[in-house]
């Protein structure tokens, strides 16, 4: 894989990376992407900085078809409000052409009105 074009993305994921003028996978996303579409788990061990959110990420929206469903169809869990936060921000960066809403729950902050998002 020389190119994100190679990895045969939806067009509105696409361009959502045309925006972010990234042209080439990283390493790991080109190692994580396919197995990850295969449904196989994976563990990524890599740099911070080298694209792991996106490896993960990438395959996970490319495959996500348009539901109605009002349920939670994706369910990310990292260990830390950092990391939350930065996965909230990432995911929102990658569907920003896809109706897709993203909720980000931490510890900290007003469990009600956290409650009242996820309940949405």
């Amino acid at each position: 894989m020389s190119s994100f074009q190679d990895l045969n993305l939806n067009k509105q994921l696409q361009y959502a990376i045309d925006d972010l003028a990234l042209t080439t996978p990283t390493p790991i996303q080109e190692k994580a992407y396919p197995v990850i579409r295969s449904g196989k788990d994976v563990v990524g061990i890599a740099q911070t900085g080298t694209g792991k959110t996106f490896a993960y990420l990438l395959p996970i929206i490319n495959d996500l078809k348009f539901s109605k469903q009002s349920t939670a169809r994706v369910l990310v869990l990292v260990p830390t409000r950092e990391l939350v936060l930065q996965v909230v921000e990432e995911i929102e960066k990658l569907t920003e052409y896809i109706n897709l809403r993203t909720i980000g729950v931490y510890g900290g902050t007003n469990i009600n009105t956290q409650k009242q998002l996820v309940a949405q």
